[in-house]
């Protein structure tokens, strides 16, 4: 059987792989992407591949499969973050921010809860696969890639991680969808304002700024720039004290995060390209993640699946006694819910059926997520930590 062994033809065949899903998704749009989305299947056909030994671990290509991860996420959460405009933000409302919150707090909640009771069924180290769920969570896919790389998850364990993320992902977005009908009668029992939405989504929709400049230029300076914020980070890293918990990476992703929100609010975030070059950073790191994860090691998967929907059970109860008490809409809920646990890729999807105009406050909501993802990804790994050795 061929086998690859060398660093450029493995990178080659991720990239090939990741290019292909991506435009099958986007040509044939099929309802599948809506649950699946592109880099969720790239992650299982990869570690397909990997299981069948399509190559091996060689040292070219360890050594290429580190230096790219290890460089290349620094500069995604970067890129990432230049759309999370903090004034912008501002601008969704005491509401709609309490909402998000809420959101992120009680998925917090859920999965400490959840880990205290099925930790008997699970491997040790399960803990640091359920923090990395965590941060995709709260904000996004590339939030799990930081918070692994900060705990340093093995990547044979984030095969459980990506199988709750998409399965009870999937689940959860289809409920969602399915309640937009019943949104007049929850809002009657919840006895929220729709007048607030109203003005927040106009208010939105008036802000849309454009990308100015050479897109080649603007693509070169942006990729030139993120490589090297990403060498500086990693460079100051080195000289702050680590721990067991809050390691090299972690305070990468901490300086990386804080350049990303200063510089959102500059000119360099009108640049074209960031939002291009961060979706393809990351579906070339997790091609990397799933090349060295292997079916064979999924062996607790029914549990973790289970686990996954009892988390959403405590986030979806808690959800409900905040709308009652803060008289919130089921619109308001539903987007803070997804803006934390699909992130960008469906939170629009959502927002758009209950109105078009509505999109808005579904990206910046899920933009928010970018912000908050990772520290609450590693927050409540430090909690599932303790509880692990207690």
């Amino acid at each position: 059987m061929f086998m690859i062994t060398t660093a450029f033809p493995y990178v080659s065949v991720l990239l090939f792989i990741a290019g292909s899903l991506a435009l099958v998704e986007e040509k044939t749009r099929w309802k599948l992407f809506n649950y699946l989305p592109a880099i969720v299947l790239l992650y299982f056909t990869v570690m397909l591949l990997s299981t069948l030994g399509l190559w091996s671990k060689t040292s070219e290509i360890n050594q290429a499969y580190s230096s790219l991860k290890g460089n290349i996420l620094p500069a995604m959460i970067f890129l990432m973050l230049l759309d999370a405009d903090l004034r912008q933000i501002k601008r969704l409302g005491s509401k709609m921010l309490l909402a998000f919150f809420a959101a992120a707090l009680s998925i917090g909640f859920a999965f400490i809860i959840g880990f205290a009771l099925f930790k008997g069924f699970l491997a040790p180290d399960a803990w640091k696969t359920l923090a990395a769920l965590s941060g995709s969570w709260m904000g996004g896919t590339g939030n799990m890639a930081a918070v692994q790389a900060a705990l340093n998850v093995p990547d044979s364990s984030m095969g459980y991680t990506l199988l709750i993320d998409s399965i009870d992902y999937a689940m959860w977005v289809m409920f969602l969808l399915a309640l937009v009908p019943l949104a007049g009668r929850f809002n009657k029992w919840t006895k929220a304002d729709g007048k607030a939405l109203e003005e927040v989504s106009a208010n939105l929709a008036s802000k849309q700024g454009q990308y100015s400049g050479n897109k080649t230029t603007s693509m070169l300076i942006l990729l030139s720039g993120a490589m090297l914020v990403s060498v500086a980070c990693q460079t100051l890293a080195d000289i702050l004290p680590v721990s067991e918990f809050f390691t090299k990476t972690a305070w990468t992703v901490m300086l990386v995060t804080i350049l990303g929100v200063i510089c959102a609010v500059t000119p360099i975030s009108k640049m074209w390209g960031g939002k291009e070059l961060s979706s393809l950073m990351l579906y070339l790191i997790i091609g990397l993640i799933a090349s060295r994860a292997n079916f064979n090691e999924l062996t607790q998967a029914p549990i973790y699946i289970v686990l996954g929907m009892f988390i959403l059970l405590i986030h979806g109860v808690l959800m409900l006694l905040v709308a009652k008490v803060f008289k919130l809409d089921l619109f308001t809920c539903g987007i803070a819910s997804l803006a934390n646990i699909g992130g960008v890729a469906s939170a629009p999807i959502l927002a758009a059926a209950y109105s078009r105009a509505l999109i808005p406050v579904g990206v910046l909501m899920a933009l928010l997520g970018y912000i908050v993802g990772t520290g609450g990804g590693l927050l409540v790994g430090r909690v599932l930590a303790w509880l692990s050795a207690a």
